[in-house]
């Protein structure tokens, strides 16, 4: 698991539309808000996606961007995108290595039922690449407004 002060992991992903996105180069810009969601169109991943888009003006007058990753494809990110008028960027990671990477891909358990899935976490980067805040299974509601009051005391 990653922890405050740890070098973020580096990586390229394909977003809603196809087009490669180099994290690298977003958190050398601004700060990174990255959301890791188990599963498009799903109720707590759409109200947290709802509410960070809700709060999009906000986070870019902070000086931050949001992306949310999922193993979801492209095509599923740019229906969920869609549908909802979100303002997140979605990046696609079907294979799971930077789920990996970040220490989100886990064992989770359900009605006494096991098997692997992503745990719903927020990691703060600064332009440095470093993460400064690492929030591990968190809860949807309201988690947008936290993570705000967080990009704004840095």
């Amino acid at each position: 698991m990653l922890q405050p002060g740890d070098q973020a992991p580096p990586f390229s992903l394909p977003d809603a539309d196809m087009e490669r996105v180099d994290i690298t180069r977003m958190w050398a810009e601004r700060k990174l808000v990255l959301c890791f969601y188990p599963k498009d169109d799903t109720p707590g991943c759409t109200m947290e996606a709802l509410e960070f888009t809700d709060l999009h003006g906000d986070f870019q007058e902070a000086g931050a961007d949001i992306v949310g990753i999922s193993r979801d494809t492209c095509a599923s990110h740019g229906a969920f995108r869609d549908k909802y008028g979100l303002s997140v960027t979605l990046l696609a990671d079907t294979d799971g290595d930077v789920c990996e990477a970040y220490g989100v891909w886990r064992e989770k358990e359900k009605n006494g039922v096991k098997k692997m899935g992503i745990v719903r976490s927020t990691f703060i980067i600064d332009s440095a690449g470093i993460v400064r805040h690492a929030l591990y299974d968190i809860k949807p509601k309201g988690h947008a407004a936290q993570v705000l009051e967080l990009i704004q005391a840095l």
